[in-house]
């Protein structure tokens, strides 16, 4: 036998050294027929062993996983539960503590509404008597107001007759101006004033009454102009200017300035280039 001999091997060699009977040697014999069973058992054994070693080992590990992630997984449970509840109890508290706060508050702003309503009230009462006996008073106020209004109707009454006169006098002065303007336009156009011999412009003898310029024409007199007039197109035409002689002792023109100048000769009104065509009417038997 070689050095690397099992114990069984040498347990053997140690009782066949040791027997030396035959009942002894076939006792060996069964020993180490038994032996080499007992050893083909054992390899076989060992051999099935190593081989589901290792598919016993991955099933340990999922079922020490398994365990391990049902326990965690209570454990955690355990603390969200834990947590919901302190949570709730937290949130509680504080929703109380705001819900007091928010209560006050508003018991507050309604107090101060309604006071400061009464205030107003109070303040309405005593503003409207005030206001009534001290600063317009009822029966005060009537009177002034039946004083102002029988002022008004003798302002109004006054404001009348001002207006009346007011417009008598621009009447007055418009009879006034338009007098002035025929007298100066009688003194003017005096040259066409009728005679025995050759009746004027103004008393046609085809009209049944002269005209009211010629009758203004008759009444005034001629005056000698105290200053010469311009001599132009404007005396030719006849038509007004600003220079136009003023007669004396007669009503000035409204429109016009007049000045008095000192002239040592009269000028007398242009005459025209030709000769007034006069139509004679005929005389009855």
């Amino acid at each position: 036998m070689t050095g690397n001999a099992s114990p069984e091997d040498s347990c053997v060699a140690t009782a066949t050294s040791k027997l030396t009977t035959e009942e002894d040697m076939a006792s060996l014999l069964n020993v180490k027929s038994q032996a080499e069973e007992f050893q083909g058992e054992y390899f076989s054994r060992n051999s099935r062993a190593e081989e589901s070693r290792r598919t016993e080992n991955r099933a340990a590990t999922r079922i020490q996983s398994w365990f391990r992630t049902c326990k965690v997984q209570a454990y955690l449970s355990h603390l969200h539960k834990k947590a919901i509840i302190i949570q709730k109890t937290w949130r509680g508290f504080t929703a109380r503590a705001r819900f007091r706060q928010m209560v006050k508050a508003a018991y507050f702003i309604m107090k101060m509404n309604l006071y400061e309503e009464m205030a107003v009230r109070i303040q309405r009462r005593w503003r409207g008597f005030f206001v009534r006996k001290y600063v317009h008073n009822f029966y005060a106020r009537k009177r002034y107001l039946e004083g102002l209004s029988i002022k008004n109707e003798l302002v109004r009454r006054e404001l009348d007759e001002l207006e009346a006169l007011q417009k008598r006098e621009r009447d007055c002065l418009d009879v006034i101006k338009e007098q002035t303007g025929k007298v100066y336009e009688t003194h003017r156009l005096h040259h066409l004033l009728s005679t025995k011999q050759c009746p004027g412009v103004f008393n046609s003898p085809f009209r049944p009454v002269p005209h009211e310029t010629e009758l203004l024409l008759r009444q005034v007199k001629y005056q000698v102009p105290t200053r010469p007039a311009t001599r132009g197109r404007a005396c030719l035409s006849g038509t007004s200017d600003s220079t136009a002689p003023s007669f004396p002792g007669s009503l000035g023109s409204p429109w016009i300035k007049t000045t008095t100048t000192s002239s040592s000769r009269p000028i007398l009104p242009p005459i025209a280039s030709k000769k007034q065509q006069v139509s004679w009417s005929k005389q009855g038997p």
